[in-house]
């Protein structure tokens, strides 16, 4: 039994006092009490009490130790490695527009780590629920950094992968054709849809929405921007969506236009999109077919468009509580409990008893100190 002491994140607030948790026995991975004081949210940061929260999860997640979730194999473990060690206790998978052979080299390296029941699933990484499929079913229009590689919604491809690892979200373009009359029956499959790299309408958003699209993919990003006379699919968002992803590395996204969707879509999420290039020095990495170039801070191909980022979730929430000014509640939502919400998880994203130990643990500088996933360790890594 794994029993810490701090300031604890609930979803009734704070309370200074203990969480109790074990990695084995009858209650394997789950928080098995919670119990303390009730504590002003505003005060947390004004003693030394370690500042206990959710486990972040991130959504969109292309790489990271130099390592891609295309180059199949190990990889996807690597990647799941290294986010763990900044506080990512859950993840998705997220591969790149592609030929149908390059994503079953990325879907066979990954059924290992999202088989619930494979034997060998290894622990010690954050928990992989499962595919983001980012393409191919986009506008080449709108590729942004995916590989050009783009074409029509194919269920049976579509079908023949889920097959294999179970996909939970998917981005496409609801413009193209065929896209939008896809939705309805998607969803009513169980998957999750989002839209993004899309030269599509406000009007297309719209109607996206009204057949059962989610959200947005990293909102702002490769998608038709807003005017006031075209507001596009920016509009859309901003509008109608209740849940959208964005990428917080105040390098993709200007913080007045955060500020903007923090306001306007009430239960926006933080995501990476981070790349093979997060958690290395300045170089050249792999993402997809591409070879990007981190530099800065940031990645670019070779014509100088954003490529994905080096962004890690302990550095998302620092930035939204340093740079953007949330209060750590609100924050704490966003790289985690409104991710769980989008995918109808209700024991991941909250601290209560029953629900899986996917915990971090941060001083005052919200720097981390110890995470666990499903109530085991995480050892290493810059930030543990």
């Amino acid at each position: 039994m794994t029993t810490l002491a701090g300031n604890i994140l609930t979803p009734q607030g704070f309370v200074h006092g203990s969480i109790e948790f074990s990695a084995d026995g009858s209650q394997r991975g789950r928080i098995s009490k919670i119990s303390g004081q009730s504590r002003e949210a505003m005060t947390i940061r004004d003693d030394s009490s370690p500042i206990i929260l959710p486990g972040f999860i991130d959504l969109h997640v292309h790489g990271g130790g130099g390592h891609d979730i295309m180059e199949g194999g190990d990889s996807a473990l690597r990647v799941a490695t290294l986010h763990a060690s900044h506080g990512t206790t859950s993840m998705l998978a997220t591969t790149m527009t592609a030929p149908r052979s390059d994503l079953d080299v990325a879907f066979n390296g990954l059924a290992r780590l999202c088989s619930s029941s494979h034997p060998d699933r290894p622990s010690g990484c954050a928990r992989v629920l499962g595919v983001h499929l980012e393409g191919p079913f986009i506008n080449p229009g709108k590729l942004g950094a995916q590989p050009d590689f783009a074409r029509p919604m194919n269920t049976d491809e579509l079908r023949q992968l889920h097959s294999v690892v179970p996909i939970r979200l998917i981005t496409l373009a609801p413009e193209v054709n065929g896209n939008m009359d896809a939705i309805e029956a998607l969803t009513a499959a169980g998957f999750k849809i989002q839209i993004g790299h899309s030269a599509g309408t406000y009007e297309d958003g719209v109607t996206a929405l009204k057949k059962g699209a989610g959200g947005f993919t990293h909102l702002f990003n490769a998608m038709t921007g807003m005017h006031h006379r075209t507001p596009g699919m920016v509009g859309a968002a901003l509008a109608h969506a209740e849940f959208a992803e964005l990428i917080p590395d105040m390098l993709h996204v200007h913080p007045g236009a955060i500020r903007v969707a923090l306001r306007s879509i009430p239960r926006l999420f933080c995501v990476t999109d981070s790349t093979a290039a997060a958690g290395m020095p300045d170089g050249e990495y792999r993402l997809g077919r591409h070879t990007v170039t981190k530099c800065m801070g940031g990645v670019r191909l070779t014509d100088g468009t954003l490529a994905g980022s080096t962004l890690t979730m302990d550095q998302a929430l620092r930035n939204l509580v340093n740079e953007l000014g949330l209060d750590l509640v609100d924050a704490s939502r966003r790289v985690s409990t409104n991710a769980a919400d989008y995918l109808g998880l209700n024991d991941r994203g909250r601290l209560v008893a029953g629900a899986f130990a996917d915990v971090v643990v941060l001083d005052r500088d919200l720097k981390l100190t110890d995470v666990f996933v499903e109530g085991a360790a995480v050892a290493g890594g810059s930030g543990v």
